[in-house]
């Protein structure tokens, strides 16, 4: 049978690596690397320098690929992303089945955590319902970019007692600041932040964390947030892309 090991890498800095990671890329006899476009090709190239840096076995080999472009025209959210995933699905099926023989093993090398805000094992699954290739997969987890926002902004995640949310800019009005007091903020293309009016909440952003580019701004969201758009427009346009996330707070510890 087939192997596949589905790998957080985390959040682009190649110490992030665990030992779990590294260890189970060392196992592997192909790695796979997405390829998403020109203007991501740091994403491709971060992943190239970890198997450099970290894979020692002799005879495993890199397998590049392109990732298809979600189409977003007449469709709506989850039909595009649905059509999507499928399209990907149909990309991993073509790699287990052309480079990858019976007995082997594969990685794939994901971003961040594949557990969060992520879709490898939803698109693994789907290959496996194909049923044009059999296989097993394992997942090791790795260090999330909240984890990372964390870590560089020097601040717990969580108010003492208090729950925290994770959602997206498409649904940050339902939580924050009516239901909860922490929420995190990840997959915002449109900037919800700037929805919020609450005169007492802090924000937390970050933009390519872990990275040599990385950028971090904090302070009350009124007074910040036109600096974080505008930081974010610029750094997006000098690098092509960007992969940020931010966290809103508001209240204080062992406050009731």
């Amino acid at each position: 049978m087939k192997t596949i090991l589905i790998v957080g890498i985390g959040a682009g800095n190649p110490e992030h690596m665990t030992v779990q990671a590294i260890n189970a890329l060392n196992q592997a006899d192909v790695l796979f690397i997405p390829r998403k476009g020109d203007e991501k090709v740091q994403l491709a190239d971060i992943r190239r320098n970890i198997v450099s840096r970290y894979v020692t076995r002799a005879g495993s080999r890199t397998v590049e690929f392109d990732i298809p472009v979600r189409q977003t025209a007449d469709r709506s959210y989850h039909q595009s992303v649905d059509q999507w995933h499928a399209a990907i699905a149909m990309a991993y099926e073509r790699l287990l089945s052309g480079e990858l023989a019976e007995g082997q093993t594969a990685a794939f090398l994901v971003w961040g955590d594949p557990m969060l805000y992520d879709s490898t094992i939803r698109i693994v699954e789907r290959v496996k319902a194909l049923g044009t290739v059999t296989f097993d997969y394992s997942v090791i987890p790795g260090i999330t970019s909240i984890q990372a926002l964390a870590a560089s902004h020097r601040i717990p995640l969580n108010l003492v007692g208090k729950p925290v949310e994770i959602t997206t800019g498409r649904r940050l009005a339902e939580s924050f600041p009516g239901r909860v007091e922490t929420a995190v903020v990840m997959l915002d293309g449109e900037q919800a932040f700037m929805a919020i009016e609450d005169p007492d909440a802090r924000v937390y952003w970050g933009a390519y964390l872990g990275t040599s580019q990385e950028i971090i701004i904090s302070g009350r969201l009124a007074e910040v947030r036109q600096d974080i758009l505008r930081t974010r427009a610029e750094a997006r346009a000098l690098h092509g892309w960007i992969m940020d996330i931010y966290l809103l707070q508001k209240g204080s510890d062992f406050e009731e």
